[in-house]
């Protein structure tokens, strides 16, 4: 597993670079917001991950281990693959991402080509429980306040449930909480969902 490299930049393309480690040139496949950072002749650092292949090795690079993490973590979801892996964070930064699956904005999501709203919908659905756990994500979902019953609202909404079942399953969270520190809105999700069992 190559975990990072580190090196001159020796050339960079629309979809990647060759970063010169220890003389030999490695090519590493990128996003845009990584490649913008990028100048040939510059030391750079990238952490990598590599998708090994029957008839292939192919290492991917970001600009730092936030991206690289969630890149991978993409992948463990059920029709995710390396490129639409990388597809995602072509589109959006880490936080976009992590914001749109914990609050289950499957129209974000959507704004990937090659994401359908089913697809989205899968996405919410295998990772929510697993992006609360990445650096950044916890209560920072939470802008303040009540914030989060719209949140919750929309993201029931958004998957499937009627307005008046989001709202019966938000209030009935709110009533557990009753003076409680919130905890993250994928969290509060979770819990809204549960209640829906006995309501929808």
């Amino acid at each position: 597993m190559i975990a990072s490299v580190r090196g001159k930049v020796a050339a960079v393309s629309p979809d990647g670079a060759v970063i010169e480690v220890g003389g030999v040139g490695l090519a590493v496949q990128c996003s845009p917001h990584t490649l913008a950072d990028l100048r040939v002749g510059q030391e750079a650092r990238l952490a990598t991950s590599l998708v090994v292949r029957e008839d292939s090795l192919t290492l991917y690079g970001f600009a730092d281990d936030e991206a690289k993490q969630l890149f991978e973590l993409l992948q463990t979801a059920t029709g995710v693959g390396p490129r639409l892996a990388q597809a995602v964070l072509a589109v959006h930064t880490p936080e976009v991402v992590r914001r749109a699956i914990g609050a289950a904005d499957t129209s974000t999501l959507t704004q990937v080509p090659g994401i359908g709203k089913k697809g989205a919908e899968r996405l919410v659905l295998e990772l929510r429980d697993k992006i609360g756990a990445l650096p950044g994500s916890g209560s920072s979902l939470i802008a303040g306040g009540a914030v989060w019953h719209d949140q919750v609202r929309q993201a029931l909404v958004g998957l499937g449930w009627h307005e008046k079942q989001a709202d019966q399953a938000v209030a009935a969270v709110a009533e557990q909480l009753d003076g409680q520190t919130v905890p993250p809105v994928p969290v509060l999700l979770k819990q809204a969902i549960r209640m829906l069992g006995t309501i929808r």
